[in-house]
């Protein structure tokens, strides 16, 4: 069967009733849609949760990481669906979502990825269309001290806070918790890179996309995000933010990064034009 959006969902011991509300936002839709949830979990007790129609439950009985487990999916629906969804066990939205996503790819071909506004569940604006990050941005968004984050945002355009959120804007890095993606896109430039266990690996593809497509913030659109920032909790999780970051830079370029600058010098001359 040929689907309009296959999606996939990787979870770890998620809570039910969260990642309940993810799966029913995503089928309540009159698109052709298909939905993989990846299990990384020690045990299958989200199982149950799962077994509805047009969802299909895979356990892996061993936490493979974030971009392994997504592509799981990306793989097994390569050449049956028109559309890719990566998004959040924690992330829910209305009913008629999906349709505006998907007309709009259709209208525009050179799109090879869309995230639409990200929202608390309060509904405060998360920032999460960004410039691809260097190492000192990374280092600035540690900082827990109000002040000298406020001084250092200054010279900071890293989460382009300056920008009109409820303008369309092009821009090189669109977090994973939310990835609309056209697959023909994943066939031309590959999937995620599964050095990145988590973290950095929704920079990475983001990146490679943008090379060839554009890469597009789309505010017409709203979702909810349970956003927490869970490296800032757990330890292992750190450590693990730690690794990829090392391994982006060392893939990428630390200080000297052209291609980087290029990009995102770009990307701000196209901000400001649009002010």
């Amino acid at each position: 069967m040929k689907y309009d959006i296959a999606a996939s969902i990787v979870v770890f011991k998620n809570d039910r009733i969260i990642l309940r509300k993810a799966i029913d936002s995503f089928l309540r839709t009159v698109l052709k849609v298909n939905l993989l949830v990846i299990d990384n979990s020690p045990t299958d007790d989200l199982r149950a949760i799962c077994a509805c129609e047009n969802v299909e439950y895979i356990f892996n009985n061993n936490n493979l990481g974030f971009g392994a487990g997504h592509n799981i999916a990306i793989r097994k629906m390569s050449g049956r669906t028109k559309y890719s969804l990566i998004f959040n066990p924690d992330v829910y939205f209305e009913k008629g979502v999906l349709e505006k996503l998907f007309n709009f790819m259709e209208r525009n071909d050179e799109i090879g990825l869309l995230m639409p506004k990200v929202l608390y569940p309060g509904g405060a604006l998360q920032h999460l269309c960004r410039l691809l990050p260097t190492p000192m941005d990374l280092l600035i968004r540690k900082f827990d001290n109000k002040i000298l984050r406020g001084l250092i945002n200054l010279i900071s355009k890293y989460e382009l806070k300056f920008a009109d959120c409820n303008k369309q804007m092009d821009v090189p890095y669109l977090s994973g918790c939310f990835m609309f993606i056209r697959t023909e896109v994943l066939k031309k430039i590959g999937s995620f890179d599964e050095r990145f266990f988590i973290y950095f690996e929704d920079v990475d593809l983001s990146r490679r996309i943008h090379r060839l497509y554009r890469t597009v913030y789309y505010p017409q659109v709203e979702i909810y995000h349970g956003y927490e920032r869970g490296s800032n909790k757990d330890t292992a999780l750190f450590k693990h933010l730690i690794r990829s970051g090392v391994r982006y830079f060392n893939k990428w370029g630390w200080f000297f990064d052209k291609e980087r600058r290029l990009i995102n010098n770009q990307a701000l001359e196209n901000l400001r034009s649009v002010r």
